[in-house]
């Protein structure tokens, strides 16, 4: 199957003239965990148009990717950038380059280069320019611009300093016709769970709702254009059938913002795609993961979306308080929230979610109450508990609101903001470490929420799995257990330090009860692995030689 839909070569469908200069050198460098579909998509277009790209994980060793780019002489690097987190990371690589003799032009795109453009170029002067919001047409006017050395000011979607003033150029309307785009340029081996291989895809761009913190939805609706667009059913079954012929993909993780489940349409859209999936005999040798909101999960919909292979939902929860979730601008009630993960349990569809202890209304009492919803959704074990802490990100209503308040403090790197009670400044800065052997992203939470992936993928893709149940029962008590010893220490710190009692807020405990469960995980996950490791590398080996399934019909 061809990596290239009609209409790029000559560029129609990125709204560009047929390129009248030669082939050019682009380099993109960004993180590439679970791929990069944005620089991917970036990749694939100017690729199509006869330009080579490196693809470049931004954690590699700066000597190594000044050795490669000093080999290539790109006419332009791209950083990809998405949270603001990430900026002096990324800036530090930029002076890095510059100092070892890389002279191409430095462009950076993502969410809060876009929003924050001005305070991007301010703090990070090694930039030539910002490509703001979707960059496929404007990179590629850069990169042919340059190449043919024409002057590249005015090219719409860019921002740049002149005289140290910020230059905002018209913003490029977004890609209405996402059929139009190649597939994304996938370069790096696929990551595996279980064993089976799994790689990203993209359903659709944008997402309708206007939650208060969250940057995407601003980058998308700032940008002329439509802010939702969805893909052809047919197309998406045609990439899910190339992934998993040409890379032998098993698990797919839809990485849309918002998949597209919302209303009539949403559902027929649905009902299409399910349809083609079972038509190109995709359910049983391909499973999938996506994110949307709580108010889509209808039982129906749902059994009907995990018959075709889904085997997990995300939902950013967020809050287990009516405040919160209005501070939060989630438009949708805890009574929904709860009711679509009882709805998901129910059909056996892995939960997985995302949960702001605290946010910039928090209270001692909404802290409690919002433990009260944990232990309600996490009790029974199927999904371990964790949380965070809402951030100002750049761009979004909440941090302007927070600004004027005066509430905002930190820096632009790192946003931070004071609660209404000063008192939770002070707890929740000594409650942070003693959470974190749960909640970090190598911790205890972290670790049982993959087991479950993992058990989940094993149980839909291989047949005569041994021991799965007992498995399942004793990961079930081990997430329990953990579960109720992380919220009671937040009820119990939280209790005593209202009290003026800080003995409760010792990392040591903690510490010491994750690294002791840790082994035991493991050795039940590496019990039930072995058992069935025969099985899994005969499945895995039986799918690398099979042939290539059914292409759907047209409807």
């Amino acid at each position: 199957m061809p990596n290239v839909l009609p209409g790029v070569l000559d560029g129609s469908s990125i709204g560009l003239p047929r390129p009248d200069s030669g082939p050019a050198a682009v380099a993109l460098i960004g993180y590439q965990d679970q791929g990069n579909l944005g620089m991917g998509y970036l990749a694939a277009v100017l690729q199509r148009r006869g330009h080579s790209v490196e693809m470049i994980d931004v954690r590699d060793e700066p000597e190594r990717i000044a050795e490669r780019l000093l080999a290539q002489k790109p006419v332009v690097v791209g950083f990809s950038l998405i949270f603001q987190v990430f900026l002096p990371q990324f800036r530090r690589l930029a002076t890095y380059l510059r100092e070892a003799g890389v002279t191409g032009h430095f462009t950076m795109g993502g969410h809060f280069p876009s929003l924050c453009h001005d305070e991007t170029l301010t703090l990070f002067p090694e930039l030539d320019s910002v490509a703001r919001y979707e960059g496929e047409a404007t990179l590629t006017e850069l990169v042919e611009s340059l190449a043919a050395a024409r002057d590249w000011r005015n090219i719409s979607g860019l921002a740049y300093l002149r005289d140290g003033q910020v230059v905002d150029n018209e913003p490029r309307a977004l890609t209405q016709d996402l059929d139009s785009l190649p597939y994304p340029y996938r370069p790096y081996d696929a990551e595996t769970i279980g064993g089976f291989p799994t790689l990203p895809l993209l359903a659709s761009r944008g997402c309708a709702r206007r939650c208060s913190f969250c940057s995407i939805h601003m980058f998308y609706r700032n940008a002329p254009g439509k802010v939702v667009r969805v893909r052809k059913p047919e197309r998406v079954v045609e990439e899910m059938l190339h992934l998993h012929h040409h890379h032998n993909v098993r698990v797919i993780l839809f990485q849309d913002d918002d998949f597209p489940l919302w209303g009539p349409v949403g559902r027929r859209w649905a009902d299409e795609l399910a349809g083609r999936m079972h038509e190109a005999g995709l359910p049983g040798r391909v499973i999938w993961k996506i994110s949307c909101r709580a108010e889509y999960v209808e039982r129906d919909l749902f059994a009907m979306l995990q018959d075709a292979g889904l085997f997990l939902v995300y939902m950013g929860i967020e809050s287990g308080t009516e405040q919160g979730l209005e501070v939060l601008n989630k438009e949708i009630s805890t009574e929904q929230n709860l009711k679509a993960v009882a709805t998901l349990k129910e059909l056996g569809v892995q939960v997985g979610y995302g949960f702001m202890l605290f946010d910039p209304t928090s209270t001692f009492d909404s802290i409690r109450e919002n433990l009260v919803f944990l232990r309600e959704m996490t009790s029974d074990g199927l999904a371990a508990a964790t949380f965070s802490r809402m951030l100002p990100y750049g761009g979004t209503p909440i941090r302007e609101a927070l600004r004027k308040e005066g509430r905002l403090r930190g820096d632009i790197t790192r946003p931070d903001y004071d609660f209404l009670d000063l008192r939770l400044n002070e707890y929740y800065s000594l409650l942070l470490p003693t959470v974190r052997p749960w909640v970090h992203k190598k911790g205890l939470t972290y670790e049982l929420n993959y087991a479950w992936d993992e058990l989940q993928t094993i149980r839909r893709l291989a047949v005569g799995v041994k021991g799965a149940r007992e498995y399942a029962e004793e990961l079930r008590r081990l997430t329990a257990e953990s579960n109720d010893r992380l919220l009671t220490h937040v009820e119990e710190s939280l209790d005593a330090f209202e009290q003026g009692d800080y003995s409760k807020l010792d990392v040591g405990p903690a510490k010491a009860y994750c690294e002791e469960r840790r082994p035991r995980l493991l050795d039940l996950r590496n019990g039930f692995v072995a058992r069935n490791i025969e099985l899994l590398m005969d499945t895995v080996a039986a799918d690398c030689s099979s042939g290539p399934v059914m292409a759907p019909q047209s409807h």
